[in-house]
């Protein structure tokens, strides 16, 4: 089963217009408007096909094509364009209704003024100089969550910011319907990784719902010796297997065991149709081993996880994957682990106990199976690696009581100092923008979580469209950031939706 077959998504362009300016002028709206839309569908770039819809030339017409994409699942945004003159109160109706997130194109057709040629005529026709700012005013008016892109529709930076937020559209359609499994409940005591889930919800538009350890052992003793046999020859096909998991090796059953927790877990997600799922290492009855190869693979696969019940760091997992799905690089659950304090240099090591993406991996992953002293269980077998050197990001979803704050931090990934041979698990080293002092200070600050999620397949601005589409606060730690900057805008946030949830609620 595909967890990324979005082969059947579009967002719909449309263009604002009028009746005043007669059918000649609308016929050649239409025709402009097309090849925009067919240019921006080629761009290599957008990931989404965008797909022209209509010129909203009245209200009756602006709502109809809106209560169409409400209603249309395979449209998942709307990409708005007002070519000439579109007064706005013809949308008011319409974008009181519309439930899809939406992109402000503030373009022209032309990029060049024909100097000699320009008359009245041509003035009428390219009016999206003042046509998109009436339309601006109407959503700053409403208070509508938008994204506005500016400069020529053939421009390539244009273009990249468009597939940036498309790319967060097709996260934010993921999430609408998403399931997730909590196999236990998170760990005893822990504050971060609980919350809200019916605020989550309402929110986000995913469900979590909670299960029995006994749910999942039942499909893992289920599993047949046929498909762990198959599964044990991957792993040997796949990673660099130490000789005492491999076949005849005399840790080979616990190689076995592993396959087996995989096989399980998969069946019980294909089956029940989730995209991610959490453990915990205090919950495990009945499983011999904690869930260490089998979650790394399955994330990379696509699904989503958190450990120690960590759910929003599952659902923020599945929706970063899908947000990078199709870009160099990988995505993974991750933990900030220890610290390196040279004062030459200050460095972050992240890892976990086990569960590290393979999507991450700097070439091929060694299997091993070493002790693990927490849990309880048998030894686990799992993948050891290291993570390529380049830029990053690392994000966090909080429960403040009141609302979600989604929390950034842009990193550079770094080799690690010196090889890490007694450390018998997969890592990551960085050095966090703008510095550890300041990274730190601020991600603390905004309680952040010990679990971000990591990728170096996307970028702060795909989680700063997200964070619009949702209406949630964002907070963003990266080379300008300051101590001072990060708590005004702390401060200016919690008033800003105080200030929101009131006028929200008065209507």
């Amino acid at each position: 089963m595909s967890l990324f077959d979005f082969s059947h998504q579009e967002i719909w362009f449309v263009t604002g217009s009028q009746h005043l300016y007669g059918p000649e002028a609308l016929k050649q709206v239409g025709m402009n408007s097309q090849e925009v839309a067919e240019t921006l569908n080629a761009a290599s770039s957008i990931p989404v096909a965008i797909t022209y819809k209509t010129i909203g030339e009245t209200p009756a017409e602006i709502r109809g094509i809106i209560n169409d994409a409400n209603h249309d699942t395979n449209c998942i945004g709307l990409i708005f364009w007002c070519h000439t003159f579109s007064p706005a109160k013809m949308w008011i109706l319409g974008l009181k209704n519309l439930n899809k997130p939406f992109l402000h194109l503030h373009t022209q057709f032309n990029r060049d003024l024909p100097w000699g040629e320009i008359d009245m005529d041509y003035m009428n026709l390219h009016q999206a100089a003042h046509g998109d700012r009436e339309f601006g005013f109407i959503n700053a008016r409403m208070r509508n969550r938008r994204k506005v892109v500016v400069g020529h529709w053939q421009d390539p930076a244009v273009q990249e910011e468009i597939g940036v937020w498309s790319r967060a559209a097709r996260g934010w359609a993921d999430w609408q319907g998403a399931r997730f499994a909590r196999f236990g409940d998170n760990m005893r005591y822990v504050s971060v990784t609980d919350g809200d889930k019916v605020s989550a919800e309402a929110r986000f538009g995913y469900e979590v719902n909670g299960y029995g350890v006994g749910d999942l052992v039942e499909k893992v003793n289920a599993a047949s010796d046929a498909d762990i046999d198959a599964l044990c020859a991957i792993y040997e096909d796949q990673y660099h297997v130490v000789e005492s998991l491999r076949k005849g090796g005399d840790r080979h059953d616990s190689l076995r065991e592993g396959a087996r927790i995989e096989v399980g877990l998969r069946t019980f997600l294909e089956e029940g149709d989730y995209k991610g799922f959490t453990t915990t290492f205090e919950d495990l009855h009945g499983l011999k081993q904690l869930p260490g190869l089998a979650v790394q693979r399955l994330m990379a696969d696509g699904y989503g996880f958190g450990a120690e019940g960590d759910w929003k760091a599952c659902a923020l997992l599945r929706l970063m994957k899908v947000m990078g799905h199709g870009k160099d690089g990988g995505t993974s659950f991750m933990e900030d682990y220890t610290y390196h304090l040279d004062p030459a240099g200050n460095k972050v090591l992240g890892s976990h106990m086990l569960e590290i993406c393979e999507s991450i991996a700097d070439g091929k992953p060694s299997l091993e199976i070493h002790p693990l002293g927490i849990g309880g269980k048998e030894d686990p077998v799992r993948l050891v690696f290291n993570t390529p050197a380049g830029p990053a990001v690392n994000a966090s979803i909080v429960d403040l009581g009141n609302r979600f704050r989604l929390v950034a931090n842009e990193v550079d990934v770094v080799a690690p100092d010196e090889d890490l041979p007694k450390l018998p698990v997969a890592r990551t080293v960085w050095e966090p923008k703008p510095n550890f002092k300041t990274s730190a200070t601020a991600w603390i600050l905004a309680g952040g979580s010990h679990h971000p999620i990591f990728s170096q397949a996307m970028g702060s601005e795909e989680l700063e469209d997200l964070a619009e589409m949702a209406g949630i606060e964002y907070l963003l730690i990266d080379g300008d950031s300051s101590i001072r900057g990060i708590k005004k805008e702390l401060r200016m946030n919690e008033v800003y939706y105080y200030a929101v949830s009131g006028f929200n609620h008065a209507g």
